[in-house]
Formats: C-alpha cells, structure tokens, sequence
C-alpha cells in the first residue's frame, strides 16, 4: 500500500542546485511535477491506470522544516495565502493573494502545497494550480481528506485549521527524506481515517502525536509516544523522537503525549491534546522499527557521522574515524 507515483503529466526542471540557497535539504524530495495547460478544477480527473494517487493510509513524508518556517506556513502564512477563507477551490487557488504567496517561493510552496491537498482533499481529487507568470501547472493529489469542508472552498472551520496543522508537522521529516509512516486519528467531520491490522503490524512503533494551529498563529506541537531515541539512536524522524529539545523548529517539543493527550485504544491513536490551556484536535504516527538506526549496526546512516564514539554525530563502528583524526 505504498503511494503510487506513476504520472500522466511532465516532470518540471528543477535541478537540486537550484535549491541548496534557500532550501538545503529538499535535494531528496519528491519531485515538482508540472502538466499541460488546464483549468483549475475541484472535480477528480476521469479514471486512468496512470492518474496521480497516493493511497490515504501511509503516507510518505518528506516536508522539510523549512516547509513550516517563516517564509513557509508559520505566524500568518495560512492566512496571508488566503487560503484560510478561500479553502482549495479553484476560486480559492485563483486569488491574486494566493499567487502573491505562491510567487514568492514557487519551488518550497509548491512542496508545502502538495502537503496541504495530500492532508485536506479525498484521496480520488485533486488540485490544479497555473502560475501566471510561467504559465506552468501544478497538480496535487488529494490523500487523508481531513478537511472536505475547506477542501471544497468554505473557511477551515476550527477542527480543520487543527488537523490540517497537525497533518503538516507530522509529515515534516528533519531531513527532508522520504520514510513511510502510518497516520491515525480522525477527519473534521469525525470518521476515522482507515487503518488496517496489517498496517498496525507492519508499523509497530507507536512515535508521536501532532497538533497545533497554523491558521492563526498558535503554532505546531510534537509529543512523543513512545520511548526516546537512545543514545546510540537515530533517525530521520527526530521531530517526535529527540531526546528532549526542539529537534524541528518550528515545531515545538511539547513533551510526552500520554501527559498531554486523551488516549482511544486502537494502536494508541488520541482523540485530543491540551497544551498551553488550549485543546486540539491531534492526528498520530506510527513508523517501522527499520526506520530507527543504531550506531554498531554495520552501516553508515545518513544520520550518523565519522568519529571516535558510539553514538550518532561520531560513530566510528558504522563511519570509521575521521580524515583529521586519522
């Protein structure tokens, strides 16, 4: 069930150079695609064995911090976008504030916009979105549909705003790699987003719950809901696992979310999350246990680093000592 990648459009030239200024590490995301000449549409594209989809239940994540930063979604990004009263119609996607926003930084809005449709639109539509100066469209395929009130042009409601905050943090990864993960939690609208006993077996480690508001400012939370990293530990997901501190600002460590979170059973998914006296509604992520890699295992992770140690920033039994140290 992982998300099918065949295209029917054009891939855009955005060469990873292009992007190391202001966005380091999106050189292993997913890449911008681009399409024909079309008119922005609500509407899902007729059904074709190549059309764009990515299966609601496991999600890849690839979203750089960046995506969340200042210049990204932070502070009033949501708003000044004027997606927040527009919602992801074509109305919505054609206003001047929205092309104002997009222009400003075509290649990470892009990014931050296939996130938002993944997060917020069903699964079988999908969103256009020509730039009026490059005449170039962007295509995002729908995915988890926690939004379908604001997914269809009215404003984000309050239980929209927070699951589609929450949606984003959690598909940040602090390496901007791409790692399979399993969300859980409800839509706005309160049906559960499908999850399978397969699904649960295969991503057996409870990670973390995300919450917050972008909308209006309040910012994004992570929790942790299972055990920190150990020392020897790593991996791409530290947002939730770090041992303590801000691993991904601008998301917020908020602490553990079973010190935080009312729990629901079922493969420890929360229905709510308080923090600073104000409860949200969360969404939470399971990974594989292959998504957590241990200094001594034999290979050296992208996380890890030459050294004298055993632990990650210097682990010497998977990278060897440095050339300086030699």
């Amino acid at each position: 069930m992982h998300p099918d990648e065949s295209l029917h459009c054009q891939q855009a030239t955005h060469s990873p150079s292009s992007l190391l200024g202001t966005l380091p590490l999106l050189i292993l995301m997913a890449p911008v695609w681009a399409c024909g000449p079309v008119e922005p549409t609500d509407e899902a594209p007729a059904p074709s064995p190549l059309a764009a989809r990515y299966l609601p239940l496991e999600a890849d994540n690839g979203m750089s911090p960046n995506g969340l930063s200042a210049n990204g979604l932070s502070a009033n990004g949501l708003s000044a976008n004027g997606l927040s009263a527009n919602g992801l119609s074509a109305n919505g996607l054609s206003m001047p504030s929205f092309t104002s926003w997009f222009t400003q930084n075509p290649a990470q809005n892009d990014m931050v916009m296939r996130y938002i449709v993944r997060c917020a639109v069903h699964d079988n539509e999908f969103r256009q979105y020509r730039d009026p100066q490059t005449q170039l469209v962007y295509t995002w395929s729908g995915g988890l549909g926690l939004a379908p009130g604001w997914a269809h042009g009215a404003p984000a409601n309050l239980a929209e705003q927070q699951l589609v905050s929450a949606c984003l943090a959690a598909h940040v990864n602090k390496f901007g790699m791409s790692v399979p993960i399993s969300v859980l939690g409800k839509t706005a609208t309160g049906q559960y987003i499908p999850v399978t006993l397969d699904e649960l077996l295969r991503y057996t480690r409870q990670e973390g719950c995300f919450f917050g508001n972008l909308f209006n400012g309040e910012g994004v939370f992570a929790g942790s809901d299972g055990p920190r990293l150990q020392s020897t530990e790593s991996s791409s997901r530290a947002c939730a696992f770090s041992s303590g501190g801000n691993a991904c600002p601008p998301i917020v460590d908020a602490g553990r979310c079973d010190q935080l979170c009312e729990p629901f059973l079922l493969g420890g998914l929360y229905v709510s999350c308080t923090y600073n006296g104000v409860t949200y509604k969360p969404l939470t992520t399971r990974i594989s246990q292959h998504a957590i890699y241990r200094c001594g295992d034999g290979v050296c992770q992208f996380t890890e680093s030459c050294g004298r140690g055993s632990i990650p920033d210097s682990c010497e039994a998977d990278c060897g000592r440095c050339t300086d140290e030699n």
